[in-house]
């Protein structure tokens, strides 16, 4: 769930009975001080500090951008190749034909096909992947499924370098760091930038890039405050704010 505090700080709420928390997280919490807007660095060191979860926790940022989503022309949306990864392998499908589908399972692409694929994602609206890569000659085949594809953030677009000629060297640079970000339609991005298991300087280093890369995305159409609130969180953490 996500809430927004009554000093318009963004907070990352995962709870499933009605805000009623652990004992466990209530006691993380206490550790935050809710009045305050932590330096990146305090926010990351006390993020790990409220990660308590046996699993190596995901370190994700949130931010609240002025956007008016109605807007076409306020989609933010771009990649950045964070220089220590995010610790998470994500599932890669690349709609292409001949030789550039065995190029793309050379590569380590998890789901590779061509129009039998669009069929079934046309048939069943089912898309069990989280980036989409795809050739220039792909695209007015893909036409049919943008409906499915486009309100899921999946939809190859040049601007986040998803439509590429060259498919093995996108699927490195994937495979290596590099991401895609687009805000949601509530004018929200959220974002893993890391594990609990990074070092402190690694998780800022990756911190600063990714928000650099938010900033140079913001669109020309946007009015007013552009980057409004921001948050840490581990994956099962309390949001901790950080200053714009």
């Amino acid at each position: 769930m996500w809430d927004s505090a009554s000093d318009g700080g963004l907070y990352h709420e995962r709870n499933t009975s009605m805000n009623k928390h652990s004992k466990r997280y209530k006691a993380l919490k206490s550790l935050i001080d809710p009045q305050k807007n932590y330096s990146a660095a305090e926010a990351i060191e006390l993020v790990k500090k409220t990660t308590n979860t046996k699993f190596n926790s995901s370190i994700e940022v949130h931010l609240r951008l002025g956007l008016d989503t109605k807007k076409a022309d306020q989609l933010v949306r771009g990649t950045v190749s964070l220089p220590h990864g995010t610790g998470k392998k994500k599932k890669i499908a690349v709609f292409a034909e001949g030789k550039d589908q065995e190029a793309a399972k050379k590569a380590g692409a998890e789901i590779v096909g061509g129009e039998e694929m669009i069929k079934e994602i046309k048939s069943t609206g089912k898309c069990n992947f989280e980036i989409a890569l795809a050739t220039p000659e792909m695209m007015k085949k893909l036409g049919q499924i943008a409906k499915i594809l486009g309100p899921k953030g999946l939809m190859p677009n040049p601007k986040n370098e998803t439509i590429t000629k060259d498919i093995t060297k996108s699927i490195k640079e994937l495979s290596g760091g590099k991401i895609t970000f687009r805000n949601d339609d509530s004018g929200n991005i959220h974002q893993i930038i890391g594990k609990a298991s990074f070092e402190n300087k690694k998780l800022l280093e990756n911190f600063n890039i990714f928000l650099d890369a938010v900033k140079r995305a913001k669109p020309a159409a946007a009015k007013g405050v552009y980057l409004q609130n921001i948050s840490l969180s581990s994956s099962m953490g309390p949001g901790i704010k950080v200053n714009v």
